[in-house]
């Protein structure tokens, strides 16, 4: 008993390899299984607790006043912002700060504005689609994910078109793990500097545009608003920055990683092809099997009880979406990819609460449009290669994924 005791005190989740070697599963089983509120005392991060059940992770993020999301308590991950590098953002905020912020943009991503996108996303990935080549071996993530994400991107910010892949670039120093050595940048000086060079290039646009009248894109909306023309220079990057990653990072890996499930699950493929009804639990089934933010943070501002343990004032909490997503006692059959479930929508990948994912329905319209699209053309495809993912305990990345079209 107490070997068991000590080995289920050793687990430590936020080891960024489980993710690149995709073998988390049986540590966050053994967590709700045993332990769900689970306290990690030494790791890279410092101390911290793993939430891992569905219904506790909802709790949690529906308790702002308890768990806060505040930049100055540490912020949204496990690990904390580097000491005077700190990049505060709306996500970075409780009420009413992040209130505020958050109202000046959720007006481009509202589902009334939707319909105006409509014909664009679908005249590019159309365009994306048909210029793929047939019977050769390409790069889905780059082809596909990345290039429709970022056009995307630069239509929202109202970006220079021949830049676009800029909004890439930052994205990925934006979220690199500075310890792998395959990261963009490797260390905090040098994500910083790379970050001061997007501000730049974001504030010269914010000139032009604070100057012209008010138009319906990100840099105006916030350049116009009182709850963000006057941002300091950390937090008008942060903000761009999580502009940036919320419209790339979390899109693009959800195209991915449901390209991948599908050639993995053949038959979900098939049944999807002959009941295109189903295209919207597609989407919702995608995004919760891929996860592609692995997990938020909080901070007790004050003493709590969490599932029968003591949560100090001062702790960190992480919420473990990626394990909320496979709870058997919520989502049936959690750890099989099923597109005619009955609640496809139950899942934690956008989050829940205030701080709920602000452009949610945006990428499920994206990832809509290209299935359909896909299967407009009845594209046939194999796996072509070793899926290669990112090193990173935040986002569940797939930088490369080798495919062929077999028809």
């Amino acid at each position: 008993m107490a070997q068991a005791q000590r080995q289920l005190a050793s687990i430590d989740v936020s080891d960024p390899s489980l993710y690149q070697n995709d073998s988390w599963r049986p540590l966050f089983a053994q967590l709700r299984r045993d332990d769900p509120v689970h306290y990690c005392e030494a790791s890279p991060y410092g101390p911290y607790w793993s939430v891992t059940r569905y219904d506790d992770i909802f709790a949690v993020e529906l308790d702002h006043e308890t768990y806060s999301s505040a930049s100055e308590l540490g912020g949204i991950q496990v690990a904390d912002q580097p000491k005077g590098q700190e990049r505060p953002n709306f996500i970075r905020m409780d009420p009413p700060g992040h209130t505020a912020q958050r109202k000046t943009v959720a007006p481009i991503v509202a589902p009334s504005n939707l319909a105006n996108f409509e014909r664009l996303i679908r005249e590019r990935t159309c365009a994306v689609l048909d210029a793929l080549p047939r019977g050769e071996v390409f790069d889905w993530a780059e082809r596909v994910s990345i290039d429709l994400t970022n056009m995307m991107l630069a239509t929202l910010f109202d970006f220079p078109w021949e830049d676009r892949i800029k909004l890439t670039w930052w994205s990925d120093v934006a979220i690199a793990n500075v310890n792998s050595p395959e990261a963009v940048v490797h260390s905090e000086d040098e994500r910083t500097a790379e970050l001061m060079q997007m501000a730049m290039y974001f504030r010269k646009l914010w000139n032009e545009r604070i100057d012209a009248p008010p138009a319906f894109d990100l840099i105006s909306m916030m350049a116009h608003s009182n709850a963000t023309r006057n941002m300091e220079a950390r937090e008008f990057a942060g903000n761009v920055g999580l502009l940036i990653v919320g419209g790339n990072d979390t899109t693009r890996n959800s195209m991915s990683g449901g390209l991948l499930a599908l050639c993995e699950n053949p038959e979900q493929f098939e049944m999807v092809r002959e009941r295109r009804e189903l295209i919207p639990n597609l989407v919702s089934e995608i995004i919760r099997w891929q996860t592609p933010v692995l997990h938020m943070r909080r901070t007790a501002r004050r003493d709590a009880e969490l599932c029968g343990r003591r949560i100090a004032k001062g702790d960190k909490v992480v919420m473990w979406y990626i394990s909320g997503n496979r709870d058997d006692d919520k989502i049936e059959r959690a750890d099989e990819f099923i597109i005619d479930r009955a609640r496809p929508r139950q899942h934690l990948s956008f989050g829940a609460g205030i701080h709920r994912c602000v452009g949610d329905r945006l990428a499920e319209q994206q990832l809509r449009i290209l299935f359909e699209e896909i299967l407009r053309r009845d594209l046939r495809f194999e796996i072509a290669g070793p899926v290669k993912r990112l090193y990173s305990n935040f986002i569940r990345g797939i930088r490369s994924l080798p495919v062929r079209i077999v028809n």
